[in-house]
């Protein structure tokens, strides 16, 4: 199978599956494949934190022309996967100069499946882009088309809690791989001082008490396959939630506007984690930490395209406020401006590359000591 992903995020994303007990794990551009069973594949779906989609290959084979293609697809036994009552659709990605437009290969992929079962059943299935019974992925590589049902349907980052947004939430997906490329492991306070939807604050809990990622979700596109094993799905689920741990820390979000205070607080009662998951309404630049113990944040600053803003003195706000009142903490932010960083005052220990979107952005980390000597040699003032 195949597991897709963000840019930046293979390795966690292997890492995940290698701890849930997937097989042949290879680390790809933007996927990890890995081998595995019916089971396997629900467990996938339901628990991964950093994953888009689960593909499943059901078919490969070089091709030269559109024609070989029409031909590749009539030879696969469709009547396993699809009845000709049922509903489908197709997506297509090319990287090949056989074919230029993924749309036309789609096409063609679709004709030969609609032929197949005119000729053999004297009936068709339908196509249904929306709610389809069945999702089909084309990846036609140079000459090698690989042809793939896709278990998940909607991208698993619809995690099912969030009702509520602001303006440009961030993705859930993006979420738990920051937080866990930040080494956010649950064994200390969490704090997102910005915390717009709740997102981070919400994937945070989650991680923390072990929760599965999807639990919240309606539903996977393996449901309405032919072979789709609800008590085999239940059994799975069931042994996931008797893995979920306690949690001894807080965590805790909060943001100055009261509308997504709203938001968050909504999102958190949907996840069902009020009991674990603080929303305050406050402003992180007349804050101080709560706690003398441990702290671990990390959130997504407010940026151009979604907030005009003074960004020299917002960032220089967010240097002065970690130094001056977050000692013992250890501070991660996203942000695309990366000229703006310069103005946080501080020297980053860690700049890791990711995408926002398509933004190129990178996941910075301040370290903040609890000794005053120390604070002021390791986070030296940039001059």
């Amino acid at each position: 199978m195949v597991a897709k992903t963000f840019f930046g995020f293979e390795e966690i994303l292997a890492k995940e599956l290698r701890s849930l007990g997937a097989q042949k794990v290879q680390i790809g551009n933007r996927m990890v494949s890995f081998y595995g069973d019916t089971g396997f594949m629900y467990k996938a779906n339901l628990c991964l934190r950093t994953a888009l989609k689960i593909l499943k290959p059901i078919a490969s084979k070089k091709i030269r022309n559109e024609k070989d293609l029409y031909n590749f697809i009539q030879s696969i036994r469709w009547e396993d996967f699809l009845d000709s009552k049922d509903s489908f659709a197709i997506y297509a990605t090319v990287n090949s100069t056989i074919f230029r437009h993924s749309q036309f290969a789609a096409l063609k992929s679709k004709d030969a499946i609609v032929d197949k079962f005119r000729e053999e059943t004297g009936n068709r299935p339908s196509v249904d882009t929306e709610y389809p019974d069945l999702t089909i992925n084309i990846h036609i590589q140079q000459d090698l088309c690989t042809v793939s049902l896709d278990s998940s349907g909607g991208s698993l980052h619809h995690r099912g809690y969030r009702t509520a947004t602001n303006i440009a939430p961030i993705n859930e997906v993006l979420s738990a791989g920051l937080l866990l490329l930040s080494g956010w492991d649950g064994q200390c306070d969490f704090l997102d001082p910005m915390c717009g939807s709740g997102t981070l604050a919400i994937e945070a809990a989650m991680i923390a008490c072990n929760i599965p990622a999807n639990l919240n979700r309606k539903e996977f596109a393996f449901e309405k396959w032919l072979d789709w094993d609800m008590d085999l799905f239940e059994k799975i689920e069931e042994a996931c939630l008797n893995k979920t741990r306690d949690f001894h820390y807080s965590v805790i979000g909060f943001d100055k506007a009261p509308s997504a205070i709203r938001k968050a607080k909504q999102n958190v009662e949907n996840a069902n984690l009020t009991d674990f998951v603080k929303i305050k309404e406050g402003n992180f630049f007349e804050s101080t930490k709560e706690e003398e113990r441990k702290l671990h944040m990390v959130f997504n600053p407010p940026y151009g395209e979604r907030l005009e803003l003074d960004e020299e003195k917002f960032y220089g706000q967010i240097g002065d406020t970690l130094k001056q009142h977050y000692p013992d903490t250890n501070a991660w932010f996203i942000t695309s401006n990366l000229e703006a960083l310069k103005h946080v005052g501080l020297r980053p220990s860690r700049k890791i590359k990711v995408f926002n979107g398509k933004l190129e952005s990178r996941l910075v980390k301040y370290e903040m000591y609890a000794g005053s000597k120390k604070t002021k040699f390791q986070n030296k003032p940039i001059t």
